[in-house]
Protein backbone atom coordinates (compact mmCIF):
# COMPACT_ATOMS: atom_id res chain seq x y z
CA UNK A 1 0.00 0.00 0.00
CA UNK A 2 1.43 3.13 -0.76
CA UNK A 3 1.44 6.46 1.30
CA UNK A 4 -1.21 8.11 -0.61
CA UNK A 5 -3.85 5.06 -0.45
CA UNK A 6 -3.34 5.05 3.03
CA UNK A 7 -3.70 8.70 3.38
CA UNK A 8 -7.15 8.16 1.34
CA UNK A 9 -8.35 5.43 3.60
CA UNK A 10 -7.89 7.27 6.67
CA UNK A 11 -9.19 10.53 5.04
CA UNK A 12 -12.45 9.02 3.52
CA UNK A 13 -13.15 6.67 6.50
CA UNK A 14 -12.52 9.66 9.19
CA UNK A 15 -15.12 11.53 7.43
CA UNK A 16 -17.94 8.84 7.45
CA UNK A 17 -16.88 7.53 10.78
CA UNK A 18 -15.95 10.17 13.05
CA UNK A 19 -19.31 10.71 14.50
CA UNK A 20 -19.99 7.26 15.58
CA UNK A 21 -16.04 6.64 16.89
CA UNK A 22 -17.12 5.76 20.48
CA UNK A 23 -19.28 2.98 18.88
CA UNK A 24 -16.55 1.28 16.89
CA UNK A 25 -13.98 -1.29 18.44
CA UNK A 26 -12.27 -2.28 15.33
CA UNK A 27 -11.32 -0.60 11.74
CA UNK A 28 -9.90 -3.41 9.62
CA UNK A 29 -9.06 -2.26 5.68
CA UNK A 30 -7.81 -4.60 2.87
CA UNK A 31 -6.48 -3.46 -0.67
CA UNK A 32 -5.87 -5.49 -3.35
CA UNK A 33 -5.42 -6.29 -7.33
CA UNK A 34 -6.98 -9.57 -8.31
CA UNK A 35 -5.16 -9.75 -11.62
CA UNK A 36 -1.91 -7.87 -10.99
CA UNK A 37 -0.70 -6.36 -14.21
CA UNK A 38 -2.92 -7.91 -16.43
CA UNK A 39 -5.22 -4.78 -15.63
CA UNK A 40 -9.22 -5.38 -15.46
CA UNK A 41 -12.10 -4.52 -13.17
CA UNK A 42 -9.80 -6.49 -9.96
CA UNK A 43 -9.11 -3.76 -7.74
CA UNK A 44 -10.87 -4.23 -4.29
CA UNK A 45 -11.21 -2.28 -1.30
CA UNK A 46 -12.83 -4.24 1.42
CA UNK A 47 -13.79 -2.83 4.64
CA UNK A 48 -14.56 -4.80 8.14
CA UNK A 49 -15.73 -2.57 11.10
CA UNK A 50 -15.98 -4.00 14.27
CA UNK A 51 -19.01 -2.58 16.29
CA UNK A 52 -19.45 -1.92 19.91
CA UNK A 53 -22.85 -4.55 20.43
CA UNK A 54 -23.77 -4.71 17.03
CA UNK A 55 -22.54 -7.12 14.25
CA UNK A 56 -19.67 -7.12 12.20
CA UNK A 57 -20.09 -4.92 8.85
CA UNK A 58 -18.13 -6.03 6.00
CA UNK A 59 -18.04 -3.86 2.98
CA UNK A 60 -16.69 -4.41 -0.22
CA UNK A 61 -16.36 -2.23 -3.07
CA UNK A 62 -14.72 -3.65 -6.85
CA UNK A 63 -13.48 -1.53 -9.90
CA UNK A 64 -11.07 -0.38 -12.29
CA UNK A 65 -9.84 2.34 -10.33
CA UNK A 66 -8.54 1.65 -6.43
CA UNK A 67 -8.86 5.60 -5.73
CA UNK A 68 -12.92 5.28 -6.65
CA UNK A 69 -13.47 2.03 -5.35
CA UNK A 70 -12.25 3.28 -1.39
CA UNK A 71 -14.68 6.25 -2.06
CA UNK A 72 -17.73 4.51 -2.93
CA UNK A 73 -16.51 1.55 -0.13
CA UNK A 74 -15.90 4.60 2.71
CA UNK A 75 -19.41 5.99 1.55
CA UNK A 76 -21.00 2.49 2.00
CA UNK A 77 -19.51 1.95 4.89
CA UNK A 78 -20.94 5.36 6.68
CA UNK A 79 -24.75 4.28 5.88
CA UNK A 80 -23.98 0.54 6.95
CA UNK A 81 -22.51 1.63 10.42
CA UNK A 82 -25.59 4.07 11.31
CA UNK A 83 -28.02 1.17 10.12
CA UNK A 84 -26.40 -1.69 12.11
CA UNK A 85 -26.54 0.96 15.27
CA UNK A 86 -29.72 1.96 14.66
CA UNK A 87 -30.77 -1.65 15.11
CA UNK A 88 -29.10 -2.18 18.71
CA UNK A 89 -30.56 1.39 19.98
CA UNK A 90 -33.69 0.77 21.63
CA UNK A 91 -37.24 1.93 19.84
CA UNK A 92 -39.53 4.22 21.36
CA UNK A 93 -42.85 3.32 20.48
CA UNK A 94 -44.58 6.28 20.15
CA UNK A 95 -47.87 4.89 18.46
CA UNK A 96 -48.71 3.03 21.65
CA UNK A 97 -47.99 5.26 24.31
CA UNK A 98 -50.00 7.66 22.27
CA UNK A 99 -49.76 11.78 22.19
CA UNK A 100 -48.55 13.70 25.24
CA UNK A 101 -50.83 15.59 27.91
CA UNK A 102 -51.48 18.82 26.74
CA UNK A 103 -49.43 21.73 29.29
CA UNK A 104 -51.52 24.25 30.25
CA UNK A 105 -49.26 27.70 30.96
CA UNK A 106 -51.06 28.50 34.26
CA UNK A 107 -52.07 24.79 36.15
CA UNK A 108 -50.72 21.21 36.06
CA UNK A 109 -50.54 18.76 33.69
CA UNK A 110 -54.18 17.26 32.39
CA UNK A 111 -54.41 13.55 33.55
CA UNK A 112 -55.89 10.87 31.37
CA UNK A 113 -56.02 8.61 35.23
CA UNK A 114 -59.75 8.56 35.90
CA UNK A 115 -59.21 9.22 39.50
CA UNK A 116 -57.24 12.81 38.38
CA UNK A 117 -53.86 13.09 39.19
CA UNK A 118 -52.46 10.99 41.94
CA UNK A 119 -49.66 11.93 44.44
Amino acid sequence: MTQALAERVRRRLGAVLTRHSDRIKRVGVRLGDENGPRGGVDKFCRIQIHLVDAPVAVIEDVGDDLYVAIDRAAERVGRVVVKHLDRTQPVRDTARLGPRPARDRHGPLESDHPQGDTQ
